[in-house]
């Protein structure tokens, strides 16, 4: 019976980390002036791309927090998917770069 407990107490834990390792990201950058207007017209813009969704916004949206919050899920995008948020981004000149990125470098 001990050993069924500890079986299955270790498999629900393999499943949390297996789940936790496919999680995956885009992180938008912004020139340092952007003004919180502008980058929730990004995020607005280009939450449309399938299999991508907008991460939450910080509470308050204040300029310093929100430079670095607009991020988008991507867990189960597949290459042309982020092909097109990229595509999307570029399109506005406040946008310098995008960083793809997944739990294994956080």
């Amino acid at each position: 019976m001990a050993c069924a407990a500890l079986l299955m107490t270790t498999a629900a834990g393999c499943a949390r980390f297996d789940a936790a390792l496919g999680k995956q990201w885009a992180v938008v950058h912004f020139r340092p002036s952007t003004p919180v207007a502008t980058l929730l017209k990004v995020r607005t813009a280009c939450s449309h791309v399938p299999n991508v969704r907008p991460e939450a916004l910080p509470p308050g949206r204040k300029a310093l927090d929100m430079i670095y919050s607009v991020r988008f899920r991507t867990d189960n995008a597949s290459d042309a998917n982020l092909a097109q948020l990229q595509q999307c981004l570029q399109r506005f000149p406040a946008v310098t770069g995008i960083d793809f990125e997944d739990t294994g470098n956080s």
